[in-house]
């Protein structure tokens, strides 16, 4: 493994264990030219993802690229990372399990607000607003309309 730091391809692994419910393994790495220290995981992949846009573009799945966007939505709530690990973990295996390699990003935007929407309302609704293109204060409150209850139904 290059070490990030100095580029030097002879670093050496200090520590391994099992990291998000033993989907991935974690380990920490030493280089000894520059003396850094870095943390690499390793994690199973099923099949090669492809990604087909909405405008029919074809591009590599990219499990940072979904990552980072999850972290977006849940940035300030109580969250535990080791939780959002989880649900990042289990939204790839679902997308690897559908049987097919090439997924519509709509399909991946759906699975992803379902999991948002288990675990946090205000990440949900974060989300969803890029993901459903809001333009105006009217797209939240007919989102957030559908969200709330109905009290005539209480």
């Amino acid at each position: 493994m290059r070490c990030p730091f100095c580029g030097n391809v002879d670093t050496q692994v200090k520590d391994s264990r099992p990291a998000e419910d033993h989907a991935a393994i974690r380990r920490r790495r030493f280089c000894p030219s520059c003396g850094g220290r870095f943390t690499t995981y390793e994690r199973v992949q099923l099949r090669d993802l492809v990604v087909i846009k909405s405008n029919g573009r074809r591009e590599e799945f990219d499990r940072d690229k979904l990552e980072r966007s999850i972290r977006i939505a849940l940035q300030k709530r109580p969250v535990e990372p080791e939780r959002m690990d989880q649900m990042i973990s289990g939204i790839v295996r679902r997308l690897e399990s559908l049987g097919d390699t090439d997924i519509p990003s709509s399909k991946i935007g759906e699975i992803v607000m379902e999991s948002l929407a288990r675990i946090d309302t205000v990440a949900y609704v974060r989300f969803a607003s890029v993901y459903m293109n809001f333009q105006a204060v009217g797209d939240f409150d007919k989102f957030m309309s559908e969200l709330r209850p109905n009290p005539a139904e209480k």
